[in-house]
């Protein structure tokens, strides 16, 4: 009986320890991960990717997060007035220990 329920208990660890990583990106290490990925592109291609910025949020422990990483926020700081696209990228280290997510918003001002 105790066996079976230590069981359990490991299974259900395991997954609450592996399942934050589901949702930072295309892939995620357990130990480590740096990733780059697409988001969205201006369909009427008229705008050209003169000026970049990005904006971060940061997450320690899974307890604090800081940071704002809106592509409409990041464009106003700093003067897009037309966007050209809009990529993403994470760094994950042991899942929740750090973790970041970046918005990286391309355009004209």
């Amino acid at each position: 009986m105790k066996l079976g329920r230590m069981l359990i208990l490991s299974v259900i660890a395991a997954l609450l320890l592996v399942a934050p990583a589901c949702v930072t990106g295309p892939s995620s290490g357990f130990l480590f991960s740096k990733t780059k990925f697409a988001g969205e592109i201006n369909p009427s291609n008229e705008v050209s990717a003169s000026v970049s910025a990005e904006g971060c949020q940061h997450q320690i422990l899974g307890l604090v997060a800081i940071g704002e990483a809106g592509a409409g926020q990041i464009a106003r700081d700093n003067d897009i007035r037309r966007i050209a696209t809009v990529d993403h990228s994470s760094l994950n280290v042991l899942i929740m220990l750090y973790r970041n997510y970046c918005t990286i918003v391309t355009g004209e001002k």
